[in-house]
């Protein structure tokens, strides 16, 4: 089953889409908006899977889905916390700050709390006031939870997980430094992210979801030009459960909470830091990565981080190459 916001007031207009994409039905009659759906998902899940079933079918009335004219699926959402699974991006950002990467993190997952208030919708411009911010993009996959108690364990974390989504987790890298240097965190460093225009129940993912993990290749291009396909399910240090449990270790986590895997990264088939795709590797899903690889072979990083006017696109395809998320399209526009 696939979930979508249209653009309607704050927290938008709930609609069950197409496996394909191409058409969606409405369905306020059974909820109002994704986070009610969250709240009331005993009830709201089967009705919303019988709608699913008749859409395909064609047995309901319904309309063109326009990824345009989608919001993210939560459009505000009550918790948005971002791990690090993929402990390869960790060690390649760390190391391109100066910062020496202690061993507790291959075992202990890092996380913060970022700003859920207002998620950028899939087409939504990248707000940035200052270039100098070194403004990145990040691509990551995301789970959004039903109520999850505190102290759950991986295992269990794992039935706690309603639908699956991709972000563009947008950092303002020339601004982490000083902040993680006051030891309290990010902030200002972390603007608005961009969900996907559809949210995606794990069941739907076939094969792609091993019940932890995603896996498949994420796209990533940068004003046109591919920029990485690392596959999520590679070299991901903690599943989803893990990262699920580290978040409840000391809080329940409410319904509608979105948890993020990070920036996926994959290794080199040497063991270190990936290739670029023109160089036969798998690229990045970020250009905090592009410009570390490039510092340890030249000397110095040569790609720029995003400036006004770049487009950034994100999207995951299935195995006949139809889109499963639909595409974070984003152009950056200064405010």
């Amino acid at each position: 089953m696939k979930l979508a916001s249209l653009k309607h007031g704050r927290d938008g207009r709930l609609v069950v889409v197409s496996d394909d994409l191409a058409w969606f039905t409405d369905a306020f009659l059974i909820a109002p908006s994704l986070q009610a759906a969250l709240d009331d998902w005993e009830r709201c899940e089967p009705l919303l899977r019988g709608l699913a079933e008749s859409l395909e079918h064609g047995a309901v009335p319904r309309g063109r889905f326009h990824e345009h004219a989608a919001s993210a699926p939560l459009p505000r959402a009550y918790q948005w916390a971002d791990g690090s699974a993929y402990v390869n991006h960790v060690e390649l950002v760390r190391r391109a700050r100066g910062a020496e990467m202690p061993k507790s993190f291959w075992t202990d997952p890092l996380m913060y709390q970022g700003g859920s208030d207002g998620f950028l919708g899939p087409r939504d411009p990248i707000p940035l006031a200052d270039e100098a911010w070194g403004c990145d993009l990040e691509a990551e996959v995301a789970v959004i939870l039903g109520d999850t108690p505190q102290g759950v364990t991986p295992g269990d974390a794992l039935g706690y997980i309603r639908l699956v989504t991709l972000v563009n987790d947008v950092s303002l890298r020339n601004l982490i430094p000083d902040e993680l240097a006051k030891g309290f965190g990010f902030f200002q460093s972390k603007p608005a992210s961009a969900l996907s225009p559809v949210a995606v129940t794990p069941d739907a993912l076939g094969e792609r979801w091993d019940g932890a993990k995603l896996h498949g290749a994420i796209e990533t291009f940068l004003n046109g030009a591919p920029l990485g396909v690392a596959d999520a399910g590679v070299d991901m240090t903690f599943d989803f459960g893990v990262l699920i449990a580290h978040a409840a270790r000391t809080r329940s986590l409410g319904a509608g909470t979105v948890i993020g895997s990070g920036t996926v990264s994959n290794r080199g088939a040497d063991g270190g830091p990936g290739r670029p795709i023109s160089e036969g590797g798998l690229g990045y899903a970020c250009i905090a990565e592009v410009r570390t690889v490039e510092t340890l072979l030249r000397g110095q990083p040569e790609t720029p981080f995003l400036k006004i006017g770049d487009e950034v696109r994100i999207e995951m395809r299935d195995d006949r190459g139809h889109s499963i998320f639909g595409a974070i399209e984003q152009k950056v526009e200064g405010v």
